[in-house]
């Protein structure tokens, strides 16, 4: 039988063994809680904090700057209620008393767990919500964020790269334009937010650089576990607390600290050093497993930017296929990828992302991803573009 091959690492990567040995004792015998005072929640509370101090070195803040989540989705939320609860409590924002409500600016093409509660504070009337519409070629320009930007605009949040088409954001300059922007109100809006989750492995995520007043990390996209995230919280940041009770994570995030996760983000943050040497390789993998593609196949087409592009991403559309047909055939061949973000793959709507560049339906319908990772090699490649030609021509010739 042969070896499954796995390109979907943009919905979740394996562990890294590293990672695993470094959280085996917090598994077994390291059982202690962190908020205990006695030897056994010492030694937990040490590993916790050792693991924020590696988060801290990758992003370049103070270790008290970083917060453990159960994930990225909670972080996002954290995020996005939690700038406009504290906006709310203290009245802070310019123009709020005079009637106007706390102003959003964020992207058409961001992940679910930004755009849902931007969403929410809609519905509810809590909040006003500008979403900046990409370039065809998924870029979101940041002049197109300047100019959405208003007096009552408290919080921006552009993610680093798309997790569909891997299309890069400059949120370098628009964290540039915002300080500009604090240093002429001489204030603390708008706060800026980077969903940096599908990044953080090829790109710097220092966050001076960035010019971020937070950022989100997710464990299970870096080669760590599932069920731990990460959210930077520069010092003096307006933010409130979702979670309330017990003060754990510097009071931001109350609740008993899942040590192992969060033992196994800080290795998979520190690893992360040592795998960018094969960016390189899998850029080039990526690179003739596109040219191979749009030889063999007729009708297919890449989407988004090549040049400003994750280096592990592949987005393709094939001209009379159906994606999630496709997917599945590959699936039978022994080949795993996607039609797009695994939280959206559930539902049958189509993909918001790609209806953000214009898209039509039935074009979002015959897109699929294949996302590398940094143990895929030459021979999956060759085998995944076998396997793909074979399907495509197989739905092809059965539609006919």
């Amino acid at each position: 039988m042969k070896k499954r091959i796995y390109l979907d690492y943009a919905a979740s990567t394996p562990m890294d063994k590293k990672v695993l040995e470094a959280m085996m004792p917090y598994l077994k015998e390291e059982y202690g809680n962190a908020s205990s005072a006695h030897t056994f929640g010492q030694k937990a509370r040490a590993a916790v904090e050792g693991a924020r101090e590696q988060v801290a070195a990758f992003l370049g803040c103070k270790a008290d700057e970083v917060i453990f989540t159960s994930g990225a989705t909670e972080a996002n939320n954290l995020t996005i209620q939690g700038v406009i609860k504290s906006t709310l409590l203290f009245d802070r924002v310019p123009r709020v008393h005079h009637g106007a409500k706390p102003h959003i600016v964020t992207t058409a093409i961001e992940h679910e767990s930004v755009l849902e509660p931007c969403k929410t504070l809609e519905r509810r009337g809590i909040a006003e919500v500008t979403y900046v519409a990409p370039q065809k070629d998924g870029v979101v320009l940041a002049k197109d964020v300047q100019t959405a930007i208003k007096e009552s605009t408290v919080f921006v949040s552009v993610m680093y790269a798309n997790s569909e088409i891997g299309a890069i954001q400059p949120v370098a300059e628009i964290g540039q334009i915002i300080q500009e922007i604090r240093r002429n109100n001489k204030g603390s809006y708008p706060v800026f937010h980077i969903d940096a989750v599908q990044a953080a492995n090829y790109l710097d995520c220092n966050v001076e650089k960035l010019g971020c007043d937070l950022l989100t990390l997710s464990g299970h996209k870096i080669y760590g576990p599932k069920g731990v995230g990460v959210l930077y919280i520069k010092s003096k940041t307006p933010i409130g607390a979702l979670l309330e009770g017990g003060g754990q994570e510097l009071g931001m995030r109350s609740g008993t600290e899942n040590v192992a996760a969060i033992v196994g983000m800080g290795q998979a943050i520190q690893e992360i050093q040592s795998s960018k040497s094969k960016i390189q390789n899998m850029q080039q993998l990526r690179d003739e497993f596109i040219k191979e593609v749009l030889q063999k196949i007729s009708g297919s087409q890449v989407t988004g930017s090549l040049e400003k592009r994750l280096p592990n991403n592949v987005h393709v559309r094939f001209a009379g296929v159906q994606a999630r047909d496709l997917v599945m055939l590959l699936d039978q061949k022994g080949v795993a990828a996607s039609v797009g973000s695994a939280c959206s793959e559930k539902t049958q709507e189509p993909s918001h992302v790609l209806g953000a560049l214009g898209l039509s339906e039935a074009e979002a319908g015959s897109a699929a991803r294949f996302t590398l990772g940094k143990d895929t090699t030459p021979k999956e490649m060759q085998q995944a573009v076998q396997a793909l030609f074979e399907s495509v021509a197989q739905l092809q010739k059965n539609k006919i």
